[in-house]
Protein backbone atom coordinates (compact mmCIF):
# COMPACT_ATOMS: atom_id res chain seq x y z
CA UNK A 1 0.00 0.00 0.00
CA UNK A 2 1.03 3.61 -0.49
CA UNK A 3 0.49 6.49 1.91
CA UNK A 4 -1.99 9.05 0.63
CA UNK A 5 -0.73 12.47 -0.40
CA UNK A 6 -1.87 14.33 2.73
CA UNK A 7 -0.30 11.83 5.14
CA UNK A 8 2.88 11.78 3.08
CA UNK A 9 3.12 15.59 3.16
CA UNK A 10 2.69 15.61 6.95
CA UNK A 11 5.21 12.81 7.34
CA UNK A 12 7.76 14.73 5.30
CA UNK A 13 7.47 17.62 7.74
CA UNK A 14 8.00 15.34 10.73
CA UNK A 15 10.92 13.46 9.21
CA UNK A 16 12.68 16.78 8.65
CA UNK A 17 12.80 17.03 12.48
CA UNK A 18 14.86 13.85 12.91
CA UNK A 19 17.98 14.64 14.94
CA UNK A 20 19.95 11.47 14.30
CA UNK A 21 20.10 8.37 12.10
CA UNK A 22 17.62 5.51 12.46
CA UNK A 23 17.88 1.85 11.50
CA UNK A 24 14.60 -0.02 10.91
CA UNK A 25 15.19 -3.75 11.42
CA UNK A 26 12.39 -5.66 9.72
CA UNK A 27 11.31 -9.29 9.99
CA UNK A 28 8.83 -10.34 7.30
CA UNK A 29 7.40 -13.43 5.67
CA UNK A 30 5.31 -14.23 2.59
CA UNK A 31 1.93 -13.15 4.03
CA UNK A 32 -0.13 -10.11 3.07
CA UNK A 33 0.61 -8.23 6.29
CA UNK A 34 4.35 -8.67 5.71
CA UNK A 35 3.97 -7.27 2.20
CA UNK A 36 2.04 -4.26 3.56
CA UNK A 37 4.72 -3.70 6.22
CA UNK A 38 7.54 -3.92 3.68
CA UNK A 39 5.87 -1.33 1.45
CA UNK A 40 5.30 1.03 4.38
CA UNK A 41 8.88 0.74 5.65
CA UNK A 42 10.38 1.21 2.18
CA UNK A 43 8.21 4.28 1.55
CA UNK A 44 9.19 5.87 4.88
CA UNK A 45 12.88 5.11 4.31
CA UNK A 46 12.73 6.68 0.84
CA UNK A 47 11.59 9.96 2.40
CA UNK A 48 14.66 10.58 4.60
CA UNK A 49 18.39 9.91 4.14
CA UNK A 50 18.58 9.44 7.93
CA UNK A 51 16.55 6.20 7.78
CA UNK A 52 18.03 2.88 6.64
CA UNK A 53 16.46 -0.60 6.56
CA UNK A 54 17.96 -3.97 7.52
CA UNK A 55 16.44 -7.44 7.36
CA UNK A 56 16.45 -9.29 10.68
CA UNK A 57 14.99 -12.28 12.49
CA UNK A 58 12.83 -10.93 15.32
CA UNK A 59 10.62 -12.64 17.90
CA UNK A 60 7.51 -12.01 15.80
CA UNK A 61 6.95 -11.94 12.06
CA UNK A 62 5.91 -9.55 10.64
CA UNK A 63 7.47 -6.91 12.89
CA UNK A 64 10.14 -4.23 12.91
CA UNK A 65 12.35 -2.46 15.43
CA UNK A 66 13.08 1.26 15.48
CA UNK A 67 16.76 1.39 16.40
CA UNK A 68 19.70 3.74 16.65
CA UNK A 69 22.81 2.90 14.60
CA UNK A 70 24.68 2.01 17.81
CA UNK A 71 22.02 -0.26 19.31
CA UNK A 72 18.41 -1.17 19.97
CA UNK A 73 15.97 1.40 21.33
CA UNK A 74 13.67 -1.23 22.78
CA UNK A 75 10.74 -0.20 20.55
CA UNK A 76 9.11 -2.82 18.31
CA UNK A 77 5.98 -2.74 16.15
CA UNK A 78 4.46 -6.18 15.46
CA UNK A 79 1.90 -5.63 12.71
CA UNK A 80 1.45 -2.53 10.59
CA UNK A 81 1.03 0.63 12.71
CA UNK A 82 -1.52 2.47 10.60
CA UNK A 83 -4.91 3.88 11.62
CA UNK A 84 -4.75 5.42 15.07
CA UNK A 85 -1.26 3.96 15.58
CA UNK A 86 0.44 5.85 12.75
CA UNK A 87 1.12 8.74 15.13
CA UNK A 88 2.78 6.26 17.51
CA UNK A 89 5.19 5.28 14.74
CA UNK A 90 6.00 8.91 13.88
CA UNK A 91 6.70 9.79 17.52
CA UNK A 92 8.86 6.69 17.93
CA UNK A 93 10.96 7.74 14.93
CA UNK A 94 11.43 11.23 16.35
CA UNK A 95 12.28 10.12 19.89
CA UNK A 96 14.69 7.36 18.84
CA UNK A 97 16.45 9.91 16.62
CA UNK A 98 17.17 11.92 19.76
CA UNK A 99 14.29 14.38 19.81
CA UNK A 100 13.11 15.14 23.35
CA UNK A 101 9.60 13.87 24.17
CA UNK A 102 7.03 16.53 25.09
CA UNK A 103 6.82 15.69 28.79
CA UNK A 104 8.08 17.42 31.93
CA UNK A 105 11.82 17.26 32.63
CA UNK A 106 11.09 15.82 36.08
CA UNK A 107 9.14 12.97 34.47
CA UNK A 108 11.98 12.30 32.03
CA UNK A 109 14.44 12.02 34.92
CA UNK A 110 12.02 9.78 36.80
CA UNK A 111 11.83 7.40 33.82
CA UNK A 112 15.61 7.36 33.36
CA UNK A 113 16.09 6.46 37.02
CA UNK A 114 13.67 3.49 37.10
CA UNK A 115 15.61 0.37 38.13
CA UNK A 116 14.94 -3.19 37.01
CA UNK A 117 14.11 -4.86 33.70
CA UNK A 118 10.68 -4.18 32.23
CA UNK A 119 9.61 -5.84 28.99
CA UNK A 120 6.16 -4.52 28.01
CA UNK A 121 3.84 -5.87 25.31
CA UNK A 122 0.64 -4.05 24.31
CA UNK A 123 -2.10 -5.66 22.23
CA UNK A 124 -4.02 -3.10 20.18
CA UNK A 125 -6.56 -2.76 17.41
CA UNK A 126 -6.06 -0.06 14.81
CA UNK A 127 -9.57 1.31 15.43
CA UNK A 128 -8.96 1.76 19.18
CA UNK A 129 -8.76 5.44 20.14
CA UNK A 130 -7.40 4.61 23.62
CA UNK A 131 -4.54 2.40 22.42
CA UNK A 132 -2.18 5.07 21.00
CA UNK A 133 -1.86 6.85 24.35
CA UNK A 134 -0.66 3.62 25.96
CA UNK A 135 1.63 2.69 23.07
CA UNK A 136 3.17 6.16 22.98
CA UNK A 137 3.69 6.24 26.76
CA UNK A 138 5.51 2.89 26.78
CA UNK A 139 7.51 3.76 23.66
CA UNK A 140 8.67 6.95 25.39
CA UNK A 141 9.78 4.95 28.41
CA UNK A 142 11.68 2.51 26.18
CA UNK A 143 13.37 5.35 24.29
CA UNK A 144 14.55 6.94 27.55
CA UNK A 145 15.54 3.91 29.64
CA UNK A 146 17.64 1.02 28.26
CA UNK A 147 16.15 -1.33 30.87
CA UNK A 148 12.66 -0.91 29.38
CA UNK A 149 11.39 -2.43 26.11
CA UNK A 150 8.01 -2.21 24.46
CA UNK A 151 6.32 -4.11 21.64
CA UNK A 152 3.05 -2.96 20.09
CA UNK A 153 1.13 -6.01 18.81
CA UNK A 154 -1.69 -5.45 16.32
CA UNK A 155 -4.27 -8.08 17.23
CA UNK A 156 -5.52 -8.62 13.69
CA UNK A 157 -2.05 -9.65 12.52
CA UNK A 158 -1.51 -12.04 15.45
CA UNK A 159 -4.98 -13.52 15.91
CA UNK A 160 -3.70 -16.89 17.13
CA UNK A 161 -1.61 -15.21 19.83
CA UNK A 162 -4.60 -13.09 20.86
CA UNK A 163 -6.78 -16.19 21.19
CA UNK A 164 -4.13 -18.12 23.14
CA UNK A 165 -3.85 -15.29 25.65
CA UNK A 166 -7.64 -14.88 25.63
CA UNK A 167 -7.39 -11.18 24.94
CA UNK A 168 -10.87 -9.73 24.43
CA UNK A 169 -10.27 -6.04 25.17
CA UNK A 170 -7.69 -3.49 24.09
CA UNK A 171 -5.35 -1.97 24.95
CA UNK A 172 -4.15 -5.02 26.88
CA UNK A 173 -0.72 -4.74 28.47
CA UNK A 174 1.65 -7.50 29.58
CA UNK A 175 4.81 -6.98 31.63
CA UNK A 176 7.56 -9.60 31.57
CA UNK A 177 5.05 -12.14 30.24
CA UNK A 178 2.33 -11.52 32.84
CA UNK A 179 -0.85 -9.47 32.59
CA UNK A 180 -0.21 -5.89 33.72
CA UNK A 181 -3.21 -3.68 32.87
CA UNK A 182 -6.12 -3.31 30.47
CA UNK A 183 -7.67 -0.11 29.17
CA UNK A 184 -6.38 3.42 28.97
CA UNK A 185 -3.50 4.18 31.34
CA UNK A 186 -1.31 7.25 31.28
CA UNK A 187 2.45 7.51 31.40
CA UNK A 188 2.24 8.70 35.01
CA UNK A 189 0.00 5.78 35.96
CA UNK A 190 2.40 3.25 34.47
CA UNK A 191 5.34 4.80 36.29
CA UNK A 192 3.39 4.81 39.55
CA UNK A 193 2.66 1.08 39.20
CA UNK A 194 6.28 0.07 38.67
CA UNK A 195 7.90 2.71 40.90
CA UNK A 196 6.72 1.53 44.32
CA UNK A 197 7.94 4.58 46.25
CA UNK A 198 6.05 7.10 44.12
CA UNK A 199 2.87 7.27 46.28
CA UNK A 200 4.74 8.07 49.49
CA UNK A 201 6.82 10.76 47.78
CA UNK A 202 3.65 12.29 46.29
CA UNK A 203 1.92 12.35 49.69
CA UNK A 204 4.87 14.13 51.30
CA UNK A 205 4.85 16.82 48.61
CA UNK A 206 1.07 17.28 48.71
CA UNK A 207 0.91 17.56 52.51
CA UNK A 208 3.30 20.49 52.37
CA UNK A 209 1.08 22.57 50.08
CA UNK A 210 -0.49 25.79 51.39
CA UNK A 211 -4.30 26.07 51.52
CA UNK A 212 -6.09 27.00 48.30
CA UNK A 213 -8.72 29.64 47.71
CA UNK A 214 -10.51 27.23 45.37
CA UNK A 215 -9.72 23.55 44.97
CA UNK A 216 -11.40 21.56 42.21
CA UNK A 217 -11.83 17.81 42.33
CA UNK A 218 -11.93 16.51 38.78
CA UNK A 219 -10.14 17.25 35.52
CA UNK A 220 -12.93 16.73 32.99
CA UNK A 221 -14.80 19.46 31.08
CA UNK A 222 -16.52 20.78 34.25
CA UNK A 223 -13.31 20.77 36.30
CA UNK A 224 -11.27 22.38 33.52
CA UNK A 225 -13.82 25.16 33.03
CA UNK A 226 -14.00 25.76 36.79
CA UNK A 227 -10.20 25.96 37.00
CA UNK A 228 -9.95 28.48 34.17
CA UNK A 229 -12.71 30.71 35.55
CA UNK A 230 -11.28 30.58 39.07
CA UNK A 231 -7.69 31.26 37.98
CA UNK A 232 -8.79 34.23 35.89
CA UNK A 233 -10.04 35.81 39.11
CA UNK A 234 -6.46 35.83 40.39
CA UNK A 235 -7.10 33.47 43.30
CA UNK A 236 -5.01 30.47 44.38
CA UNK A 237 -6.47 27.56 42.40
CA UNK A 238 -5.71 23.85 42.44
CA UNK A 239 -7.03 20.82 40.56
CA UNK A 240 -6.99 17.25 41.85
CA UNK A 241 -7.64 14.83 38.99
CA UNK A 242 -7.72 11.05 38.88
CA UNK A 243 -6.92 11.49 35.19
CA UNK A 244 -7.08 14.78 33.37
CA UNK A 245 -9.82 14.75 30.75
CA UNK A 246 -12.14 12.46 32.69
CA UNK A 247 -14.69 10.40 30.81
CA UNK A 248 -14.08 12.47 27.69
CA UNK A 249 -10.94 10.35 27.30
CA UNK A 250 -13.20 7.34 26.61
CA UNK A 251 -15.27 9.14 23.96
CA UNK A 252 -14.50 8.66 20.30
CA UNK A 253 -16.35 11.07 18.01
CA UNK A 254 -17.82 14.34 19.33
CA UNK A 255 -20.12 16.12 16.91
CA UNK A 256 -22.26 18.30 19.22
CA UNK A 257 -19.58 20.53 20.69
CA UNK A 258 -20.74 23.91 19.45
CA UNK A 259 -18.47 25.67 16.90
CA UNK A 260 -16.47 22.46 16.42
CA UNK A 261 -18.00 20.21 13.76
CA UNK A 262 -16.04 17.16 14.83
CA UNK A 263 -13.38 16.26 17.34
CA UNK A 264 -12.32 13.22 19.34
CA UNK A 265 -12.30 12.74 23.08
CA UNK A 266 -8.56 12.35 23.54
CA UNK A 267 -7.92 15.46 21.44
CA UNK A 268 -10.44 17.53 23.41
CA UNK A 269 -8.97 16.28 26.71
CA UNK A 270 -5.50 17.38 25.61
CA UNK A 271 -6.86 20.79 24.64
CA UNK A 272 -8.57 21.15 28.03
CA UNK A 273 -5.31 20.42 29.86
CA UNK A 274 -3.34 22.73 27.58
CA UNK A 275 -5.81 25.56 28.21
CA UNK A 276 -5.78 25.09 31.99
CA UNK A 277 -1.98 25.14 31.97
CA UNK A 278 -2.07 28.62 30.42
CA UNK A 279 -3.06 29.85 33.89
CA UNK A 280 -1.47 29.63 37.33
CA UNK A 281 -3.26 26.43 38.31
CA UNK A 282 -1.67 23.76 40.49
CA UNK A 283 -2.58 20.49 38.75
CA UNK A 284 -2.27 17.36 40.89
CA UNK A 285 -2.87 14.53 38.43
CA UNK A 286 -3.35 10.82 39.26
CA UNK A 287 -4.76 11.67 42.68
CA UNK A 288 -8.05 10.36 44.06
CA UNK A 289 -10.13 11.89 46.84
CA UNK A 290 -10.90 9.51 49.70
CA UNK A 291 -13.04 11.77 51.93
CA UNK A 292 -14.09 15.37 52.53
CA UNK A 293 -14.79 17.15 55.82
CA UNK A 294 -15.73 20.72 56.68
CA UNK A 295 -13.96 22.42 59.56
CA UNK A 296 -12.70 26.00 59.52
CA UNK A 297 -11.68 25.13 55.96
CA UNK A 298 -12.73 22.28 53.69
CA UNK A 299 -10.27 19.40 54.08
CA UNK A 300 -9.80 16.72 51.40
CA UNK A 301 -8.05 13.46 52.25
CA UNK A 302 -6.49 11.70 49.27
CA UNK A 303 -6.06 7.96 48.79
CA UNK A 304 -2.31 8.27 49.39
CA UNK A 305 -2.96 9.82 52.83
CA UNK A 306 -2.23 13.43 51.95
CA UNK A 307 -4.59 16.16 53.18
CA UNK A 308 -5.29 19.32 51.18
CA UNK A 309 -7.09 22.38 52.55
CA UNK A 310 -9.16 24.99 50.74
CA UNK A 311 -11.49 27.88 51.46
CA UNK A 312 -13.92 26.71 48.75
CA UNK A 313 -14.28 23.32 47.11
CA UNK A 314 -15.77 22.49 43.70
CA UNK A 315 -16.60 18.82 43.18
CA UNK A 316 -16.48 17.97 39.47
CA UNK A 317 -15.69 14.26 39.62
CA UNK A 318 -18.01 13.27 36.78
CA UNK A 319 -19.51 9.84 36.26
CA UNK A 320 -18.52 6.36 35.12
CA UNK A 321 -20.15 3.57 33.13
CA UNK A 322 -22.93 1.88 35.07
CA UNK A 323 -22.45 -1.84 35.72
CA UNK A 324 -25.33 -4.22 35.11
CA UNK A 325 -24.38 -5.98 38.39
CA UNK A 326 -25.18 -9.57 37.50
CA UNK A 327 -23.11 -12.72 38.04
CA UNK A 328 -20.35 -12.97 35.45
CA UNK A 329 -19.94 -9.27 34.72
CA UNK A 330 -17.02 -8.74 37.07
CA UNK A 331 -15.56 -12.21 36.51
CA UNK A 332 -15.41 -11.82 32.72
CA UNK A 333 -14.50 -8.15 32.45
CA UNK A 334 -12.01 -7.92 29.57
CA UNK A 335 -12.66 -11.61 28.94
CA UNK A 336 -15.73 -10.96 26.86
CA UNK A 337 -17.44 -8.25 28.94
CA UNK A 338 -16.62 -4.84 27.47
CA UNK A 339 -17.77 -1.23 27.65
CA UNK A 340 -16.22 0.38 24.56
CA UNK A 341 -17.51 -0.92 21.20
CA UNK A 342 -15.10 1.30 19.25
CA UNK A 343 -12.07 -0.09 21.07
CA UNK A 344 -12.99 -3.74 21.50
CA UNK A 345 -15.45 -4.40 18.68
CA UNK A 346 -12.78 -5.51 16.16
CA UNK A 347 -11.69 -8.27 18.55
CA UNK A 348 -15.11 -9.90 18.05
CA UNK A 349 -14.99 -9.96 14.26
CA UNK A 350 -17.13 -12.81 12.96
CA UNK A 351 -18.45 -13.64 16.45
CA UNK A 352 -21.77 -13.21 18.26
CA UNK A 353 -22.21 -10.46 20.87
CA UNK A 354 -24.91 -8.85 23.01
CA UNK A 355 -25.48 -5.19 23.83
CA UNK A 356 -27.23 -4.46 27.12
CA UNK A 357 -29.06 -1.14 26.86
CA UNK A 358 -31.61 0.37 24.47
CA UNK A 359 -30.75 4.05 24.83
CA UNK A 360 -28.78 6.05 22.28
CA UNK A 361 -25.43 4.67 23.46
CA UNK A 362 -26.62 1.07 23.34
CA UNK A 363 -28.23 1.31 19.92
CA UNK A 364 -25.30 3.24 18.46
CA UNK A 365 -23.04 0.47 19.80
CA UNK A 366 -25.26 -2.23 18.28
CA UNK A 367 -25.24 -0.52 14.87
CA UNK A 368 -21.47 -0.10 15.03
CA UNK A 369 -20.88 -3.71 16.08
CA UNK A 370 -23.25 -5.11 13.45
CA UNK A 371 -20.78 -4.03 10.78
CA UNK A 372 -18.00 -6.08 12.40
CA UNK A 373 -19.46 -9.09 14.21
CA UNK A 374 -21.61 -11.96 12.94
CA UNK A 375 -24.68 -11.21 15.06
CA UNK A 376 -25.80 -8.67 17.69
CA UNK A 377 -28.42 -9.35 20.36
CA UNK A 378 -29.85 -6.20 21.98
CA UNK A 379 -31.38 -6.46 25.47
CA UNK A 380 -33.62 -3.65 26.79
CA UNK A 381 -35.19 -3.67 30.28
CA UNK A 382 -38.13 -1.43 29.37
CA UNK A 383 -41.01 -2.41 27.04
CA UNK A 384 -39.68 -0.08 24.32
CA UNK A 385 -36.26 1.10 23.20
CA UNK A 386 -35.31 4.57 24.46
CA UNK A 387 -33.02 5.52 21.56
CA UNK A 388 -33.87 8.21 19.03
CA UNK A 389 -36.25 7.12 16.27
CA UNK A 390 -33.63 7.54 13.53
CA UNK A 391 -31.29 5.15 15.38
CA UNK A 392 -34.07 2.60 15.90
CA UNK A 393 -34.94 2.75 12.21
CA UNK A 394 -31.33 2.10 11.28
CA UNK A 395 -31.07 -0.75 13.82
CA UNK A 396 -34.15 -2.56 12.57
CA UNK A 397 -32.89 -2.33 8.99
CA UNK A 398 -29.88 -4.50 9.82
CA UNK A 399 -30.17 -8.21 9.00
CA UNK A 400 -27.87 -9.47 11.76
CA UNK A 401 -29.54 -7.90 14.81
CA UNK A 402 -32.11 -9.39 17.20
CA UNK A 403 -33.86 -7.14 19.74
CA UNK A 404 -35.35 -8.36 23.03
CA UNK A 405 -37.43 -5.77 24.90
CA UNK A 406 -38.90 -5.96 28.39
CA UNK A 407 -36.22 -8.38 29.56
CA UNK A 408 -33.98 -8.49 32.63
CA UNK A 409 -30.40 -9.69 32.40
CA UNK A 410 -29.83 -12.54 34.85
CA UNK A 411 -26.29 -13.80 34.25
CA UNK A 412 -23.32 -13.57 31.92
CA UNK A 413 -22.02 -17.11 31.57
CA UNK A 414 -18.61 -18.46 30.67
CA UNK A 415 -15.72 -20.73 31.49
CA UNK A 416 -12.42 -18.90 31.02
CA UNK A 417 -14.18 -16.38 28.76
CA UNK A 418 -17.78 -15.37 28.04
CA UNK A 419 -19.86 -18.04 26.30
CA UNK A 420 -23.40 -16.72 26.72
CA UNK A 421 -25.98 -14.58 28.47
CA UNK A 422 -29.18 -15.49 30.35
CA UNK A 423 -32.14 -13.13 30.69
CA UNK A 424 -35.78 -13.28 31.81
CA UNK A 425 -38.82 -12.13 29.86
CA UNK A 426 -40.44 -9.79 32.39
CA UNK A 427 -43.94 -10.51 31.12
CA UNK A 428 -43.89 -14.31 30.85
CA UNK A 429 -41.02 -14.95 33.35
CA UNK A 430 -39.50 -17.29 30.76
CA UNK A 431 -35.72 -17.62 31.07
CA UNK A 432 -33.79 -17.43 27.80
CA UNK A 433 -30.13 -18.28 27.23
CA UNK A 434 -28.23 -17.08 24.14
CA UNK A 435 -24.82 -18.44 23.24
CA UNK A 436 -22.36 -15.70 22.34
CA UNK A 437 -18.77 -14.52 22.72
CA UNK A 438 -19.04 -11.00 24.10
CA UNK A 439 -21.29 -8.63 26.04
CA UNK A 440 -21.15 -4.84 25.71
CA UNK A 441 -22.70 -2.98 28.66
CA UNK A 442 -24.27 0.37 27.67
CA UNK A 443 -26.75 1.31 30.40
CA UNK A 444 -25.80 4.81 31.42
CA UNK A 445 -23.72 6.48 34.10
CA UNK A 446 -23.11 6.48 37.87
CA UNK A 447 -21.88 9.70 39.56
CA UNK A 448 -18.45 9.51 41.21
CA UNK A 449 -19.56 10.88 44.57
CA UNK A 450 -19.16 8.02 47.05
CA UNK A 451 -16.16 9.69 48.69
CA UNK A 452 -18.21 12.66 49.89
CA UNK A 453 -20.73 10.48 51.73
CA UNK A 454 -23.48 12.30 53.60
CA UNK A 455 -21.56 15.57 53.95
CA UNK A 456 -23.68 17.17 51.21
CA UNK A 457 -27.18 16.41 50.02
CA UNK A 458 -27.35 13.87 47.21
CA UNK A 459 -30.20 12.47 45.12
CA UNK A 460 -31.26 8.83 45.33
CA UNK A 461 -28.98 8.23 42.36
CA UNK A 462 -25.97 9.68 44.22
CA UNK A 463 -25.93 12.97 42.31
CA UNK A 464 -24.90 16.05 44.31
CA UNK A 465 -27.80 18.49 44.53
CA UNK A 466 -26.83 22.06 43.65
CA UNK A 467 -28.64 25.40 43.29
CA UNK A 468 -28.43 27.98 40.52
CA UNK A 469 -24.96 29.06 41.72
CA UNK A 470 -23.57 25.52 41.77
CA UNK A 471 -23.68 25.57 45.59
CA UNK A 472 -24.50 22.55 47.73
CA UNK A 473 -26.30 22.69 51.07
CA UNK A 474 -22.91 23.09 52.82
CA UNK A 475 -21.40 26.57 52.64
CA UNK A 476 -18.12 26.65 50.75
CA UNK A 477 -18.77 23.41 48.85
CA UNK A 478 -19.89 23.61 45.22
CA UNK A 479 -20.35 21.00 42.50
CA UNK A 480 -20.53 20.89 38.70
CA UNK A 481 -20.96 18.57 35.76
CA UNK A 482 -22.11 14.97 35.54
CA UNK A 483 -21.71 14.32 39.28
CA UNK A 484 -24.58 16.73 39.99
CA UNK A 485 -28.35 16.59 39.51
CA UNK A 486 -27.99 18.36 36.16
CA UNK A 487 -30.74 16.93 33.96
CA UNK A 488 -28.62 16.49 30.83
CA UNK A 489 -25.16 14.95 30.89
CA UNK A 490 -23.42 16.69 28.01
CA UNK A 491 -19.89 18.07 27.60
CA UNK A 492 -21.00 21.60 26.82
CA UNK A 493 -23.43 21.63 29.76
CA UNK A 494 -20.69 20.34 32.10
CA UNK A 495 -18.39 23.15 30.97
CA UNK A 496 -21.07 25.74 31.62
CA UNK A 497 -21.80 24.35 35.07
CA UNK A 498 -18.07 24.36 35.87
CA UNK A 499 -17.83 28.04 35.00
CA UNK A 500 -21.01 28.68 36.99
CA UNK A 501 -19.65 26.91 40.08
CA UNK A 502 -16.36 28.82 39.88
CA UNK A 503 -18.21 32.13 39.74
CA UNK A 504 -20.38 30.98 42.63
CA UNK A 505 -17.30 30.01 44.63
CA UNK A 506 -15.64 33.37 43.93
CA UNK A 507 -18.78 35.20 45.03
CA UNK A 508 -18.76 33.09 48.22
CA UNK A 509 -15.13 34.01 48.91
CA UNK A 510 -15.54 37.74 48.53
CA UNK A 511 -18.62 37.72 50.78
CA UNK A 512 -16.98 35.58 53.48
Amino acid sequence: MALDANIKAQLNQYLALLEGDIVLKISIGDDAVSSEMRNLIDEIASMSPRISVENAKLNRTPSFEVNRPNGASGITFAGVPLGHEFTSLVLALLQVSGRKPKIDDALIENIKNIKGNFNFETYVSLTCHNCPDVVQALNTMAALNPNITHTMIEGGAFQKEVEERQIMAVPNIYLNGDFFESGRVTLEEIIAKIDTGAAARDAEVLNAKDPYDVLILGGGPAGAAAAIYAARKGIRTGVVAERFGGQVMDTLGIENFIATKYTEGSKLAAQLEEHVKEYDVDIMNLQTAKSVRKNEMVEIELENGAILKTKALIVATGARWRNVNVPGEKEYKNKGVAYCPHCDGPLFKGKDVAVIGGGNSGIEAAIDLAGVVRHVTVLEFMPELKADAVLQERLYSLPNVTVYKNVQTKEITGTDVVNGISFIDRETQEEIHVKLDGVFVQIGLVPNTEFIGDLVERSRFGEIIVDGHGATNISGIFAAGDCTNSVYKQIIIAMGSGANAALGAFDYLIRN
